[in-house]
This record gives C-alpha cells, sequence and structure tokens, in this order.
C-alpha cells in the first residue's frame, strides 16, 4: 500500500513541478500574444505601415514573439523539471516560513 502511495505522491509532485514551471508560463504567453500581434501587422493598413516608416513592424515582432516562445517551449520539452523525491520533503517543508 506504500508504494502506491508513493507513486501517487510522485506523479503529484512531477505534475506540480510542470504546472508551475516559469517557462511554460513564459513560452505560452509569448506564444499567445505572438498569434495576435502577428495577425495585426499581416492586416496592417498603409498608414499604419507609413507611421513605422515602412516596416511592418507588428509583423516582425509578431514573429520574433512567436519564435521566443517556442524557443522557450522547447526548452521546456527538451529540459523538463526535475522532480523532487518525495522521501526527501518533511512535513516542515509544507509549513509557510516563520517571520
Amino acid at each position: 500500500m506504500t508504494e502506491k502511495n508513493n507513486q501517487v505522491d510522485e506523479q503529484k509532485l512531477s505534475a506540480a513541478a510542470r504546472l508551475f514551471d516559469v517557462r511554460r508560463v513564459i513560452g505560452g504567453l509569448f506564444v499567445v500574444y505572438g498569434v495576435i500581434v502577428t495577425l495585426i501587422g499581416l492586416f496592417d493598413s498603409q498608414a499604419e505601415i507609413d507611421k513605422a516608416e515602412g516596416v511592418r513592424i507588428n509583423l516582425w515582432m509578431g514573429i520574433g514573439m512567436l519564435v521566443l516562445g517556442l524557443l522557450f517551449l522547447l526548452w521546456l520539452r527538451l529540459n523538463p523539471p526535475k522532480t523532487p523525491d518525495a522521501s526527501e520533503i518533511t512535513p516542515e517543508d509544507d509549513r509557510p516560513a516563520a517571520h
């Protein structure tokens, strides 16, 4: 029974480590914003392009944001977070730190 409990605890720790990895949040936000800015850049009016001195800045920045976001997600995929060992965590680790 304890082996099954250890597996469940390790799965919870692994899921929490993956969920709260900052690379996932940053990569996801950059991908979402990159898609939005790229779409805006694709449909820029000529007046907006002229305002940026002939550069489709929204398009280029959107593509840059997409690439950066995808690089963060690739980094996460190639180097996943290490799962802490459940035996190393003590009940004291779960308590908030006293100031």
